[in-house]
């Protein structure tokens, strides 16, 4: 019988007969070893535990303890196994896509009977249930492509998975009299499959194009141990409860309907108003700080991007151009720099304009995938709180220090605290990517170090992350759902005023070239708003809060001249009030104010209005107190003013 030398990660090699299996040479090293063994990893693609191994390779034992690929083993059993209870639940389902990853599962589903429901998720987890407790094996075998075709006729998505796979004979599972593909690798049988859960539904295009089918997508996870399935509901609970899709409708902040404009949000009162007083707050800092802010199109002309290099570098992100008919090409934009160097270009500049800081809330449209569209964190129209300082060679360490303080400065208003800095360098083997100038990079890079250095912040440094014109510094944050997003950032550019010949008159009288320093400090105002509603959980600081006080009067008749009264010294302080006299109940009232996480709910009843007082009971705290009217507003004031800081409020009411 032939033999095969397989090479273990110590590095040490052993000859076994050709046709052994990954189980079989898990048993010859411990008995132990084959009882823990769940696949294999053969040149590092998983394989199944009895699959018969023919050439020579590099091996790995995955036990459960590995716990990556023995994750995505166990997931991809607990999807075929889903797959084999929906398909006995209906009859005419049929599949498309499936995938698992360390979040845990989904398959997409279809059916002319009607979608799989949130409801129906318990009976096809019973019927999961019925299959692993029968201990049913799952065979695996090798089926003629032309054969699995035939099996597959009537399912146009699987059809077309088939003949997407360039190969003759294609691996299928076989559980029970359900037949399935396209697992790299499942478990040998069901013992280990006992810690799952059916998770959600949501749809999804099939192959991600919104031109295709919406399909039903079945979201689940599974864990080798119950603590890892209680640990992971508890989390997801969590990250639901701050999920500011969630929020946004029940606070009613924004909406985005696919039938009007997928990844084009709509802001509601609510969610104008926190991105308005963002928007105010930026400007007024960026202004404070040196910034001249602009207006510029949302349309320029193709050949400034072509210049720019975003053409070649970005454009399966950018929007298809408009032929105006008259030889013009206009274009929707991505990015906003093109702009504010026509800004910088209109005028002759001296060495006495530099540092020349430009700033705007610029509007851009990128296409983003349907599939990757989600709230207002991945958009197709975005505002970004953008900004170009024109720079000399000797400014830029002192400049990008001086931008980094007016973000750390904005973090702290915005009680931001959790991120930390990447330095996001090039990958100097991507020529097609970046910018082919080794000395620019080489000189930008170690820049950005020097003065992270000088600053004395801790980073880590990322290899191929950079932008294709030069380095940066992102601030790295995590989402609510576990996604790491880049919230702010810092990049140099030496590119971008070399293709448009940008020029200074220096003190010498001859021209220069200027550097350009490109920063966006909160972000778009989308992404950075999903952001705060996520870590606020929706409940706003006051200086944000849509509606900032809500004033109920006990009897809308006999309390109505005094609410009114309170409601017109909070507004004439620009505080954002309202007055509550629908004809409801008190206690329904007060809920209501909570559930729309309201800072400050203000009762007027006969007491309030005989001695100028209001009842006050704060977001999230069960007790009210009386306080004197006037006074109460000015604390609101004094709350705004700054920015609702703990700190400064906790000394505020000590002094």
């Amino acid at each position: 019988m032939s033999k095969i030398k397989l090479t273990f990660p110590d590095d040490s090699v052993k000859e076994f007969d050709e046709g052994t299996t990954t189980l079989d040479v898990a048993k010859s090293i411990s008995t132990s070893l084959g009882k823990k063994a769940v696949a294999g990893k053969i040149n590092d693609v998983l394989v199944d535990l009895e699959r018969p191994l023919k050439q020579d390779g590099k091996i790995e034992i995955i036990s459960a303890e590995d716990k990556e690929d023995a994750q995505k083993v166990l997931r991809n059993t607990a999807a075929l196994v889903f797959s084999a209870a929906a398909k006995s639940f209906k009859k005419d389902l049929h599949f498309g896509e499936k995938h698992t990853n360390d979040d845990g599962f989904f398959v997409d589903t279809d059916s002319a009977d009607g979608q799989i429901s949130v409801d129906e998720l318990p009976k096809i987890t019973a019927l999961m249930n019925k299959i692993i407790k029968d201990n049913d094996k799952i065979e695996r075998s090798m089926m003629d492509k032309k054969e699995l075709v035939e099996m597959f006729k009537d399912d146009p998505y699987k059809s077309s998975l088939i003949n997407a796979i360039d190969s003759v004979q294609i691996p299928v599972y076989k559980l029970d009299d359900f037949v399935d593909f396209g697992y790299d690798a499942v478990l040998a049988n069901l013992k280990a499959l006992k810690h799952f859960e059916l998770l959600s539904v949501a749809g999804a295009y099939w192959q991600g194009k919104s031109s295709n089918p919406m399909l039903q997508r079945i979201y689940g996870t599974a864990f080798y141990k119950e603590d890892g399935l209680k640990a992971d509901l508890k989390r997801r609970a969590e990250i639901k409860e701050r999920d500011h899709r969630t929020i946004g409708r029940d606070l009613d902040l924004f909406f985005v309907d696919p039938e009007v404009g997928a990844g084009l949000p709509y802001w509601m009162p609510n969610g104008a108003t926190i991105r308005r007083v963002i928007e105010r707050y930026i400007i007024d800092k960026e202004v404070a700080w040196g910034y001249q802010h602009v207006y510029t199109p949302i349309l320029m002309n193709l050949n400034a991007y072509k210049t720019s290099g975003h053409w070649e570098h970005y454009r399966e992100d950018m929007f298809p151009p408009m032929d105006m008919g008259d030889g013009e090409m206009l274009e929707l934009r991505p990015m906003n720099c093109p702009s504010h160097i026509q800004i910088y270009s209109h005028h002759n500049r001296s060495y006495r304009d530099l540092p020349l800081r430009i700033a705007e809330l610029g509007m851009m449209h990128r296409y983003e995938k349907s599939g990757a569209l989600s709230g207002l964190q991945r958009v197709r129209e975005m505002t970004l709180n953008d900004g170009h300082t024109f720079v000399a060679l000797d400014q830029i360490q002192e400049e990008f220090k001086r931008t980094l303080q007016l973000m750390v400065e904005v973090y702290k208003d915005f009680d931001i605290t959790d991120y930390t800095f990447r330095l996001s360098y090039r990958d100097p083997a991507n020529t097609e990517k970046y910018f082919d100038d080794d000395e620019m990079w080489n000189r930008s890079q170690s820049m950005l170090k020097a003065a992270m250095d000088d600053l004395g912040l801790k980073y880590y440094e990322a290899e191929g992350e950079a932008a294709f014109y030069g380095p940066k510094l992102d601030v790295q944050t995590k989402t609510a759902l576990g996604n790491e997003e880049t919230l702010s950032t810092i990049q140099l550019d030496f590119m971008q005023p070399e293709k448009f010949q940008l020029t200074y008159v220096g003190a010498d009288g001859e021209d220069h070239r200027p550097v350009m320093i490109h920063r966006g400090i909160v972000s778009t105002m989308e992404r950075f708003i999903a952001y705060l509603i996520e870590i606020y959980k929706g409940a706003f600081p006051t200086w944000l809060a849509p509606t900032q006080v809500r004033i109920i009067p006990v009897n809308n008749k006999l309390h109505a001249d005094y609410a009114n009264e309170v409601l017109s010294e909070l507004r004439a302080k620009n505080i954002r009030a309202e007055l509550d006299d629908r004809d409801e109940k008190m206690g329904y009232k007060i809920r209501d104010a909570q559930t729309m996480k309201i800072p400050y709910t203000v009762v007027i009843g006969d007491e309030e209005s005989k001695n100028a007082t209001v009842s006050v009971r704060k977001y999230g705290e069960d007790d009210s107190a009386s306080e004197n009217a006037k006074m109460f507003v000015s604390s609101v004031v004094a709350d705004i003013a700054n920015y609702s800081r703990k700190d400064v409020t906790d000394k505020a009411d000590k002094d």
